[in-house]
């Protein structure tokens, strides 16, 4: 099965003694038969083919508030069918771009209630334990979308406090620098990234001014951009991955500042845009990811509360249904799935 961050990335396969997490007192991994969430997510991922049961761990990472700045970690193991709490991030920001490289979580950007930031921060699951020794953007940005193609991350658009930007830059981890790209043609913070057969989609954001529904292509072979099909909705800081062939985006706020249940797809071969089943709750902020298998829509707030249920969606029968919880509310948190 492919393995996905949330802008629908595929992974590298870490080696598989991430899955396993020993009992803490020294003992041998033992399973559990509660969790905290009101429907068991290992009794639902039971009913995938056997081949993909307990083979990813979810992480969700930050959320971040004036009120409570702890930017907490907590990931979904399935193997004890639990949710655990990680070491929390170095530096508590909110609007942190999240994604993976090399079976590795990397954080960029943000900000606090004072100012943008341009570090990185990188998560190691082998030992519960987050560095700072990665190089930080070429200047501080909140509202990254960030992405991993062909064994790089690409950091994409963002805020620096000032305007949206159409800034690109592309990280190394063998050298261990960012690199600058072609800018985008448009300016946009709060947007989303998918890699879909070798191209790079940015979709949505805004612009400073509004929404946009909008959709660009990076062609990284001669480093180019050029115009997608447009949405069929406005969205910014919506949810995306890539699934059975398709990029999904879900969620996110309209022109108007609204939350959205809606969700939409993009065939790239037909290169258009069709609607599917809303989901069951409005939900900004939230972040959508292929876990196992199943194509889930993980948090995000309604405009009233932050959010911890997680929906699943059906693409038979074009349905969603409630998939479980989180243990902890994490606005604004964003989603990594690891192998």
């Amino acid at each position: 099965m492919g393995v996905y961050n949330e802008q629908g990335a595929a992974l590298q396969e870490p080696e598989p003694r991430h899955i396993l997490i020993k009992d803490s007192k020294g003992g041998s991994p033992r399973r559990r038969r509660h969790m905290s969430s009101p429907l068991s997510l290992r009794r639902q991922l039971s009913r995938l083919p056997p081949k993909d049961v307990l083979s990813d761990m979810m992480f969700v990472v930050g959320g971040w508030t004036p009120d409570d700045p702890s930017c907490l970690v907590e990931h979904f193991c399935p193997e004890y069918n639990e949710w655990r709490t990680a070491a929390r991030m170095v530096n508590s920001r909110g609007k942190v771009a999240v994604g993976t490289l090399e079976g590795k979580i990397y954080t960029v950007g943000g900000e606090d209630n004072v100012r943008c930031y341009s570090s990185v921060e990188r998560y190691n699951p082998d030992t519960d334990s987050w560095s700072t020794d990665v190089a930080p953007l070429s200047s501080p940005r909140s509202g990254v979308c960030l992405v991993e193609m062909d064994g790089y991350l690409y950091a994409i658009g963002g805020h620096d406090g000032i305007t949206a930007i159409n800034t690109v830059e592309r990280y190394d981890p063998k050298m261990n620098t960012w690199s600058k790209q072609t800018a985008m043609l448009t300016r946009r913070t709060g947007a989303v990234a998918a890699v879909l057969e070798g191209h790079l989609y940015v979709i949505g954001g805004n612009d400073g001014d509004m929404a946009l529904n909008s959709v660009e292509q990076y062609n990284p072979v001669d480093g180019t951009w050029s115009i997608c099909a447009h949405m069929l909705s406005p969205r910014e800081n919506a949810g995306c991955t890539v699934y059975l062939g398709h990029i999904y985006v879900a969620g996110g706020k309209d022109e108007l500042n609204l939350q959205l249940c809606g969700a939409e797809r993009f065939d790239p071969h037909t290169m258009r845009w069709t609607p599917v089943k809303r989901m069951r709750s409005k939900r900004a902020d939230m972040s959508l990811v292929v876990f196992n298998g199943a194509l889930l829509a993980v948090g995000g707030s309604d405009g009233v509360t932050n959010l911890k249920t997680i929906e699943a969606y059906c693409h038979d029968t074009n349905t969603w249904r409630h998939f479980g919880s989180m243990k902890s509310k994490h606005p604004g948190g964003r989603v990594a799935v690891l192998c």
